[in-house]
């Protein structure tokens, strides 16, 4: 399993560093993607159209975000999984980064925002968000910073995170009509 990981890890990377016109969107997509996707919730609080259905889809959004990076933090207390780059796997393109490679919080972000919508039924927020996380993760592994099974790692948690939130936090609970009301 560890060959393989390491075969696609390298694959996805492989024209890092060839490519300056792929390598300067890589690298934004890797270093902006979340706070992009962010971005894009925030700025959906204001849309009219089904604004307490959005609102709480939004909501339940953050708290996957959230729960994810949490799990991660959990899981690198035990996990401390050596960079690709340090490994001398990958040709980093990027800045050096200072935690343990597994899981990918960039992939955990991402993934959990998409699942929301995906188990919430939005769909064209669902696929929007969906390729955007697609880019993001990819960028991760193209950048140098991660391997492909920390990104499915991340994936797995902030898909574990979405669904917990859907099945805990729901729409009728008194604190998400207090919430969604706010501005």
């Amino acid at each position: 399993m560890q060959f393989l990981d390491i075969a696609l890890t390298q694959w996805l990377n492989t024209q890092a560093g060839y490519f300056p016109i792929l390598d300067t969107a890589m690298s934004a997509i890797s270093a902006y993607g979340v706070p992009v996707l962010v971005i894009a919730l925030v700025l959906q609080w204001f849309i009219k159209p089904d604004q307490l259905k959005r609102r709480y889809a939004l909501i339940a959004s953050g708290l996957a975000f959230l729960l994810g990076e949490g799990i991660n933090q959990i899981i690198l207390l035990f996990i401390h999984r050596q960079r690709p780059y340090d490994a001398g796997i990958s040709h980093l393109i990027v800045e050096k980064s200072a935690d343990w490679s597994f899981p990918s919080d960039h992939a955990t972000a991402v993934a959990a925002i998409a699942a929301t919508f995906a188990i919430l039924a939005w769909r064209k927020q669902a696929v929007l968000f969906s390729v955007a996380a697609l880019l993001v993760c990819w960028s991760r592994i193209y950048v140098g910073t991660h391997y492909a099974s920390d990104v499915l790692g991340g994936v797995t948690t902030g898909t574990l995170a979405a669904w917990a939130v859907s099945y805990i936090y729901r729409p009728e609970w008194r604190v998400n009509t207090w919430l969604t009301k706010i501005f």
